[in-house]
């Protein structure tokens, strides 16, 4: 049975792609950024359907439906991911610095009481469209859903914002299951943690089945988590060099004696150095951190500084397609723009298999539902 499907806020078709995997049939993708759209159709192949370049807050459900082709009764999932970065860690740090504070001083053995957590919201007016995108559910009169967001989004000054979306959501006759995912224990090369919300109007869907271990042990049947080194491999050929890779400027020093798997801390009294040029917890963790051939990524940031990581092992920036191995799109997906635009598209999207396992528990509530009216 092929079940229709709308993607909004759709970026460089992460979701979609996952989608699409899962067995769905793509007929429309909204996404306001321009560079993200031409992302889009230039992967027809791999990404059907039309691309429209709008707010999703301008349309209606009803709207929706006709735009992909779809009267009122065919069956339809909307899937998408509102912008994350209101509720990014970057939102919610404590202001004042009394995080890094308190940080500091236990490294240097220091003991300080716990800072309290802040946990109102700041203000940004881009945390509504959360609401938006049930709101387009509801009026559409979709069968299912599937909402992504950062982890993050469940941090005490975000909670009451997935708390309502739920709420909303079982009220208006939708069945939910709410999943915090590791990317790496579903098969992606990247310790990726994300925030998921299925939902069906049939039946309650079913959180999947982990396939991987964090660590790379088997047991329990699992398989040990891919490695950055297992979904790079091949890629570091001449092909796909990129002119950006290469490393430069005020910490490249320090930055070559960084070993695989570490990040500036290497080079702290902490770590034992005998030249010590920085001081643990002082800089955010991310800094100079390069990646470990024998482990999974970390999360690839969509907003990265010029000293932000992950690096790769050798020394260099990663290269787009380097990128996009981690985040699971195939080796010819096409990103389009600048660097600097190439690495938000990706840092932004999710990773297209942790979303095709998630999109499979909605689309089996709605197949076995017509099932049952069939027989």
């Amino acid at each position: 049975m092929n079940i229709s499907v709308i993607d909004l806020f759709a970026g460089a078709g992460g979701i979609g792609l996952g989608i699409t995997q899962a067995g769905g049939e793509l007929k429309l993708s909204v996404e306001l950024d321009s560079t993200c759209c031409q992302t889009l159709r230039a992967n027809k192949k791999l990404h059907p359907g039309d691309v429209l370049e709008a707010d999703v807050s301008t349309l209606s459900g009803i709207q929706l439906r006709s735009l992909a082709g779809l009267n009122r009764n065919d069956p339809l999932v909307i899937v998408g991911g509102p912008p994350c970065q209101p509720f990014s860690k970057a939102s919610y740090w404590t202001d004042p610095g009394d995080d890094a504070r308190y940080r500091r001083a236990r490294a240097n053995g220091v003991s300080l009481p716990k800072p309290n957590q802040i946990t109102e919201a700041k203000p940004d007016e881009r945390r509504s469209l959360v609401q938006e995108f049930l709101g387009r559910i509801i009026e559409a009169n979709a069968d299912g859903f599937l909402f992504e967001n950062v982890r993050s989004i469940l941090h005490p000054r975000n909670r009451i914002i997935v708390d309502d979306f739920i709420e909303h959501a079982e009220k208006n006759g939708y069945y939910t299951t709410l999943i915090v995912a590791n990317a790496a224990e579903y098969g992606v090369p990247q310790v990726r943690e994300r925030v998921f919300i299925l939902g069906s109007r049939h039946n309650k869907p079913k959180e999947p089945h982990k396939t991987h271990h964090k660590t790379d042990k088997k047991t329990d049947g699992r398989k040990p988590v891919v490695t950055a080194g297992v979904a790079l491999k091949g890629l570091d050929v001449s092909k796909y060099r990129e002119k950006e890779e290469v490393v430069s400027g005020k910490w490249q020093k320090e930055f070559m004696e960084i070993p695989p798997g570490m990040n500036y801390k290497a080079l702290t009294a902490w770590a034992g150095h005998p030249n010590p040029v920085f001081v643990a917890e002082t800089k955010f963790w991310t800094f100079l951190l390069k990646l470990s051939p024998s482990k999974p990524s970390w999360t690839i940031a969509a907003s990265p500084g010029p000293w932000t990581g992950p690096f790769h092992w050798k020394d260099r920036r990663l290269r787009t397609v380097e990128m996009a191995a981690l985040q699971t799109f195939p080796l010819n997906y096409v990103f389009t723009g600048s660097r600097r635009e190439r690495v938000k598209q990706l840092g932004n999207a999710a990773p297209p298999l942790l979303v095709q396992q998630m999109a499979e528990s909605v689309f089996a509530t709605i197949e076995t539902n017509c099932e049952k009216v069939a027989i």
